[in-house]
């Protein structure tokens, strides 16, 4: 049987509210989905154990492959502005087959780091109040057979965590417009939190509110330099590779989510532009929020305070008190829990519109691809997605907190997968351009191209860095590799076995035919575009 093109995804032809969310809104959700001060209280850290106090020069450099990579959202989008993003794009190509998978990284991945904002949010809800939950040590659960020990603390974080979830799901099913005023007041307390903390940091080492800490250090230029970047156990041996490499790809990480803003594209006004715009404002924002703070809590105490407070994976609470003082601190603590329940709403999004395009083009069973009646929200696939984040996360956590933050660490793998793709996906789909523009060779192509590479480094030096145990949480050795390689390869594998049972349910998808941009598909104008699409060949 021929091959054929995949449907465009015309705004409304799959029944989602239209014109529901606006440019700030998609900012607002784009930026709101990395969670930016939970991702700097978690990862600032590590970044400074890897590259000292370069660490804001290793933002400015993780910056440039996502930035590239929302280049190749931004365009893509332009010419099909399907909520199934990644999966879509890649479909067209780079073939069903990989387009398929791509999908499935971006479920896994939201499922998995879904259990990891529940889990924080939960925790900072109890700081929030003063309480500390590892204080409640009475036993609930002792299987040393099985490894599990479950205190009453562990308890009350995992019932607050599951309803945490279920609250974040049950908004996204009633409505985009609701999630998006919530996700506006929800920022709006992190990047105010944020904002005051750096100011106060920076005013306290410069003197301006009295005597500095003793061991702050004042900013530098230099400290944007990436090619002052050495190794900190031999700093003598001056620019080191393998320190920029840990330190990139860390903080490569810390931008993921943006991509939350486009996967709304169908429920957005303007589909073909506003979405695009927004993912790349929401990376331009994220890159001045990271430089500020990292070079203001590196020097309030200098590199080692956030070195020694690395493995807590709370810097910014660490340094919360002595910044902002009593009871101030609990506008960070609080920051940082908005910050969590913020990008739990804003990942049901996209894991859940990524699964009912994949029914909607025949990837998945049409049971996803259900529409509410009256909310137009992709009503089955945002249950389903709350449901299975609620039992990953309760069972991930019952076994065991390290064995969970092992299978956190394994997204990154998939992270760099589908956005790599995706920046391959933009080269590919439109090179029928790329000779006729010296602007769109470098802008669609090369730009994500680079994206693509440097995101391709960054899946290979995750594999091989956690591949060794002892770079790991739990440290131990599952048939020779450490955990997260081993959790993301059995889910390579349970992708690629539901990818072929769906091959044999449902052939058609999988017949689709590789497809390339016309040469003037980026020039045609709206409503043309809205009307006919950009234009395919086979």
């Amino acid at each position: 049987m021929a091959g054929t093109t995949m449907d465009r995804a015309l705004p409304g032809r799959k029944g989602l509210k239209a014109d529901a969310v606006g440019l700030v809104n998609g900012v607002v959700l784009g930026v709101a989905s990395t969670a930016p001060a939970y991702s700097l209280a978690a990862s600032l850290g590590f970044v400074v154990v890897a590259v000292g106090v370069q660490s804001p020069a290793i933002m400015l450099l993780a910056f440039l492959p996502m930035g590239a990579i929302a280049a190749a959202y931004y365009y893509l989008n332009r010419v099909d502005p399907d909520c199934g993003t990644s999966f879509t794009w890649v479909s067209r190509a780079m073939g069903p087959w990989l387009g398929w998978m791509a999908g499935w990284a971006i479920i896994v991945a939201d499922i998995i780091v879904m259990a990891n904002l529940a889990e924080i949010a939960a925790i900072y809800t109890f700081y929030l109040f003063k309480l500390d939950p590892a204080t409640l040590e009475d036993v609930l659960i002792d299987l040393p057979s099985a490894g599990i020990l479950v205190t009453t603390g562990d308890m009350a974080v995992i019932v607050l965590g599951i309803a945490w979830i279920a609250a974040m799901t049950w908004i996204s099913y009633i409505g985009i417009q609701v999630s998006a005023r919530l996700q506006f007041f929800l920022l709006a307390v992190e990047i105010i939190t944020l904002g005051l903390f750096t100011l106060m940091a920076l005013a306290a080492v410069y003197g301006l509110t009295g005597t500095p800490p003793a061991d702050s250090v004042l900013p530098s230029l230099d400290w944007l330099n990436p090619l002052a970047i050495v190794d900190q156990a031999d700093p003598g041996a001056g620019f080191s590779w393998t320190a920029l490499a840990a330190g990139l790809v860390t903080a490569i990480f810390i931008y993921w989510g943006w991509d939350s803003a486009v996967s709304i594209n169908e429920e957005s006004e303007d589909p073909y532009r506003g979405p695009g715009k927004a993912a790349v404002i929401s990376t331009l924002l994220l890159l001045v929020t990271f430089v500020l703070v990292s070079v203001a809590a590196q020097a309030f105490h200098g590199p080692q305070f956030l070195i020694d407070n690395a493995e807590s994976e709370d810097v910014l609470g660490a340094l919360g008190l002595d910044v902002m003082g009593d009871p101030l601190y609990l506008l960070l603590i609080a920051s940082i829990l908005t910050s969590a329940a913020a990008s739990t709403l804003t990942t049901i999004l996209p894991t859940a519109r990524t699964a009912f395009s994949m029914a909607d083009h025949k990837a998945l069973p049409e049971y996803w691809g259900r529409v509410h009646p009256k909310y137009l929200t992709p009503s089955t696939s945002t249950i389903w997605m709350g449901i299975l984040s609620i039992v990953f996360y309760g069972v991930m956590r019952l076994v065991s907190a390290n064995v969970l933050y092992d299978a956190i660490a394994a997204l990154g793998m998939m992270i760099a997968f589908y956005y790599g793709l995706t920046g391959f996906a933009s080269i590919i789909y439109f090179r029928r351009l790329l000779r006729r523009n010296v602007r769109h060779l470098f802008l669609v192509g090369l730009v994500p191209l680079f994206g693509g590479i440097v995101l391709l480094w960054a899946l290979i030096q995750s594999v091989i860095d956690l591949s060794n145990p002892e770079n790991t949480y739990t440290g131990a050795s599952w048939f020779g590799f450490g955990p997260p390689v081993v959790i993301a390869v059995v889910f390579t594998v349970l992708g690629l076995v539901l990818m072929v049972a769906q091959r044999i349910y449902q052939p058609a998808f999988f017949r689709h035919r590789l497809e390339v941009a016309e040469p003037d598909a980026l020039d045609i104008k709206p409503p043309t575009e809205l009307m006919e699409g950009p234009g395919v060949i086979g």
